[in-house]
């Protein structure tokens, strides 16, 4: 226990000269929502009243999570292996096994107490959170009952616990999609988790370390505003010397009215979205699609290009650039539906190497300017 609460205190004591690394980035920088998956293995203590040695055993955890800001982040996890405990008088132990899932809210506390750094070395964050418990394979706390010693909270079969989790760790960046992370965590539980009867509720800790994965994009960049430069106010004007009157000229003869000119019809831009790996237009686009075709008909000089886009945070490039150009093609084949002559539509796609938007969303779009 004390071991465990000294690490803790080690993780608090590292956070505060950390905060300082992401205030000397100058770089604007903007944080994107990802998904994560953490694979960690380590030691299980459960608590208990024989010497700490004897009661470690092996842990491992399966995790899955969403950051959904600088600060805040949600992990699902799956983890377990194995767990001890011991009878006193004579000293006998005994192991079982257990499978406990967890849901946690994280808070990161360097972008919590500082800006946000994507390229930070060092991130402490602590965790809270709720689990269940599956324990199975008592047979060896049952054996010690066998002999005549009274465990009686002792249980078999398989056993279902809730548990309450709370922890911190590190997390060191290796590189923008790889984390090494270190974390010590404290689990509550039901008095009868170790099959001894203590009137209060078992604790069992585990430290770990492990590999965070991150998946897409996690930042991007964003330029710096340019202040305008300032203008030097005008010097006032002399005033003009006195001329004098000129001399009064003949009318000239009234100039020949002149030929009215057609006027450019406006170019119009319709930007047509759409739903994340598709390419079928969707009812609540349709309209765009009829605003280019009226305009076209109504203007039989003009034409429409039609640029297809897939964002750069999902997919890889062969099928983003498909994508891209399905989805200009769509919109092609419905203006020839409505009417629109193919020779008049310009069909061009770019698939992820332009993102003309600044969101992923925006970026699955098929660009269409009539003129």
């Amino acid at each position: 226990m004390k071991r465990i609460l000294c690490a803790v205190g080690a993780l608090m004591m590292c956070a505060t000269p950390l905060f300082a690394v992401g205030a000397k980035d100058k770089e604007k920088t903007e944080f994107n929502r990802h998904w994560f998956m953490q694979v960690q293995a380590g030691a299980a203590y459960t608590l208990g009243e024989t010497g700490f040695g004897d009661l470690l055993s092996p842990a491992a955890v399966l995790s899955a999570g969403y950051r959904f800001s600088p600060v805040w982040g949600l992990r699902f996890g799956l983890g377990g292996w194995q767990a001890k405990g011991a009878w006193v008088s004579p000293e006998m132990h005994y192991k079982f096994n257990y499978l406990q899932g967890n849901v946690e809210a994280m808070l990161d506390l360097a972008n919590l107490f500082g800006r946000f750094n994507p390229v930070r070395t060092v991130n402490p964050y602590l965790f809270a959170g709720v689990g269940v418990s599956g324990a199975f394979d008592n047979d060896e706390a049952n054996a010690i009952c066998d002999k005549g010693y009274a465990m009686e909270n002792v249980w078999s079969g398989g056993k279902v616990f809730v548990a309450g989790r709370l922890g911190a760790g590190l997390n060191f960046r290796l590189s923008d999609c790889v984390l090494l992370g270190v974390e010590v965590n404290a689990d509550m539980l039901s008095d009868k988790f170790n099959s001894k009867k203590a009137g209060n509720v078992d604790w069992q800790f585990n430290a770990l370390a492990g590999l965070t994965f991150r998946f897409g994009k996690t930042y991007r960049k964003k330029a710096a505003a340019v202040p305008p430069a300032p203008v030097a106010p005008a010097a006032p004007a002399e005033p003009a010397p006195e001329q004098p009157a000129p001399e009064p000229r003949p009318e000239p003869a009234p100039a020949p009215a002149p030929v009215p000119v057609a006027e450019k019809p406006v170019p119009l831009r319709e930007d047509i979205f759409f739903r994340i790996g598709s390419s079928e237009i969707r009812a609540s686009e349709r309209p765009k699609v009829e605003a280019l075709a009226d305009y076209l008909r109504a203007h039989p000089e003009t034409t429409v290009s039609v640029t297809g886009y897939a964002d750069a945070a999902t997919g890889g490039k062969a099928r983003n650039l498909q994508l891209s150009m399905l989805r200009a093609a769509g919109v092609s084949e419905a203006l020839q539906q409505a009417g629109i002559a193919a020779d008049r539509i310009r069909v061009d796609y770019k698939g992820d190497s332009e993102q003309p938007f600044a969101t992923a969303a925006e970026n699955r779009v098929s660009v269409c300017v009539a003129q």
